[in-house]
């Protein structure tokens, strides 16, 4: 039965309308009868068996619960009775996403396989505040980036007006440039405040022979012992992100001579981005090796980049030392459609880097999936920007504890017995169903102001609730409107048949319903399937760009069967 407060930890003062808070949902109640065995108060051992058996928590102990129990002197405004929680206290247990957030904190996969065998949070043009032409070059968006944790921040290098020094600028357009110094000095301050793991800095280079001895001198000076390069010339195998905790790497590859680049004419800024960056499929965002390179530059380089010389299909092919090629997101597509088996194979030992075709002036994204599919390791995002594509990005690298590396599903690592590989395009059988519950929400009184919805009444929310994958998998469902009620209760339940739950995100987006207009955002939030925790879970939601509310959250249940 709902009571009415005038404020609680669902509750908020609202000139006009009584705000009622909902009691806890029949699926909550019937949790806590069970498993308080029909007592008025779930013990620390009743709790230490909803744990294990409700949620999964596997590998709880007593102790564990008695930490729980002693972490929380006070719910819903009562102080925890040593006969441990009521059904009230239960309740709002659940909404507490320390204990009961949807997916391990902790870094879990197998941290010791080489770099190729890993998704990588990785940025493109990282340095830019806005859009690819007339923006303002700046270290905050590295360091913006690295706070997130993205482990591949992008430099472009460039000399500078005199030509005796580097400057980090989208070449031959309109953005200010940010000296090179500026950019590594914040790298090293902000490399690993989110994650431990390898930091890569991918250099696309412009520079003389000078510059690049010039900038091996910097990258030396400034990183020190967090620098990592090899003792070989090449590598067979790249090292683990577990062997590179710590460390800095740098990839890219010997240019053409500046001078010579220099001659090219400087046409018109958007053909030449398209002509350099989407136009065809074996072109990347790098240019033609060089032997005048300065060797000290060259000996810091840890993963060798290349570029296509004629044919893609032959280079993907090319056995030796492992490398790294880049291709736009039009040139995948396109290799994709021809030869996605021989992109899966070079994937399992090299690095693809996919990044933004070149009319993406507004810094907007495309659908990361197009490169995990097919094994790409580095797609490359603009991070500065906001939008679904990015929240799938953000929703990827959640996985693992948010340490930046995703370990790829075996399926993309292994060869079958006749050397087949994974492909996605084809629809495979059903491996799992997952099946989301949404019970109701809370925090957007306390997130927002009472009239940010409608000046008059409160807001009218609904939850979108979609999977995004391969092609097979792709679905989308939606909850009744709840109208005028900062307390939404919706007890709606969803499955979704999943043929590749490994590559497949939860999408959770809650828009308020404007009759008027667009559909405002009330919250949103991506979740990698596999690694989703079983049982109620508190799920909190984030704003466009990916940043947190304080308190908006929502109390879901996911199963899988």
């Amino acid at each position: 039965m709902a009571t009415t407060h005038n404020y609680s930890v669902f509750s908020c003062f609202n000139r006009k309308f009584t705000v009622a808070e909902p009691g806890p949902p029949p699926d909550v109640q019937r949790a806590f009868s069970d498993f308080a065995a029909g007592e008025s108060f779930m013990s620390a051992d009743h709790l230490l068996r909803f744990l294990v058996e409700h949620q999964g928590e596997v590998g709880c102990e007593p102790s564990d619960v008695q930490r729980i129990l002693s972490e929380l002197p006070e719910l819903h405004h009562e102080t925890v009775d040593s006969r441990g929680l009521t059904l009230r206290q239960f309740f709002h247990f659940l909404f507490l996403h320390d204990f009961n957030g949807p997916l391990k904190s902790q870094v879990h996969h197998d941290m010791n396989a080489p770099l190729s065998h890993y998704f990588i949070f990785t940025g493109h043009n990282s340095y830019l505040t806005g859009n690819q032409l007339s923006s303002d070059c700046s270290d905050v968006p590295i360091i913006e980036a690295l706070q997130r944790g993205v482990r591949v921040i992008e430099l472009d290098l460039w000399p500078n007006s005199t030509e005796d020094d580097i400057d980090v600028l989208h070449g031959r357009t309109l953005t200010t440039p940010v000296s090179l110094l500026q950019c590594l000095k914040s790298i090293k301050e902000y490399a690993f405040v989110k994650s431990h793991y390898p930091l890569i800095i991918t250099f696309e280079d412009h520079l003389t022979p000078d510059l690049q001895a010039k900038v091996a001198e910097m990258v030396t000076q400034i990183f020190g012992e967090l620098l990592y390069y090899p003792e070989a010339d090449s590598l067979m195998e790249f090292p683990t992100p577990e062997s590179l905790k710590g460390r800095i790497l740098i990839s890219t590859k010997p240019p053409k001579e500046y001078l010579e680049s220099k001659q090219c004419d400087d046409k018109d800024n958007e053909k030449e981005l398209a002509d350099k960056e989407s136009s065809s499929p074996d072109l990347t965002d790098e240019l033609e090796t060089d032997d005048k390179c300065a060797p000290e530059y060259k000996r810091l380089i840890t993963i060798r980049a290349g570029k296509p010389k004629g044919d893609v299909q032959d280079e993907l092919k090319v056995v030796g030392q492992v490398r790294r090629l880049s291709l736009s997101e039009h040139a995948l597509e396109k290799c994709s459609e021809s030869y996605g088996d021989d992109i899966v194979r070079f994937t399992q030992t090299n690095i693809l880097r996919v990044y933004p075709k070149g009319t993406r002036l507004d810094s907007s994204n495309y659908k990361p999936h197009i490169g995990w599919m097919y094994g790409a390791q580095m797609v490359a995002f603009n991070m500065q920007g906001y939008g679904k594509s990015l929240w799938f990005m953000q929703g990827m690298f959640r996985a693992n504890g948010g340490c930046g590396y995703v370990k790829k599903p075996d399926f993309l690592i292994e060869k079958g017995p006749r050397n087949e590989v994974f492909d996605p395009e084809r629809t495979l059988p059903v491996m799992k169903t997952l099946t989301v519950k949404v019970y109701m929400g809370s925090g957007w009184c306390s997130d927002f102001s009472q009239t940010h919805f409608d000046t008059y009444s409160p807001p009218d929310l609904y939850v979108k609730v979609c999977i995004i994958g391969v092609p097979a998998d792709i679905a989308k469902k939606k909850t009744e409107e709840i109208s005028n009620n900062w307390f939404p209760v919706w007890n709606e339940e969803f499955d979704f048949p999943l043929t590749v739950p490994e590559l497949a995100l939860l999408r959770i987006d809650v828009r308020e319903h404007d009759s008027h207009g667009k559909d405002e955002l009330g919250g949103q939030t991506c979740l990698p399937v596999s690694e989703l925790k079983s049982g109620f879970r508190s799920v909190p939601l984030y704003d466009e760009k990916g940043d947190p509310f304080k308190s908006v959250k929502l109390l879901m249940r996911f199963r899988f069967t």
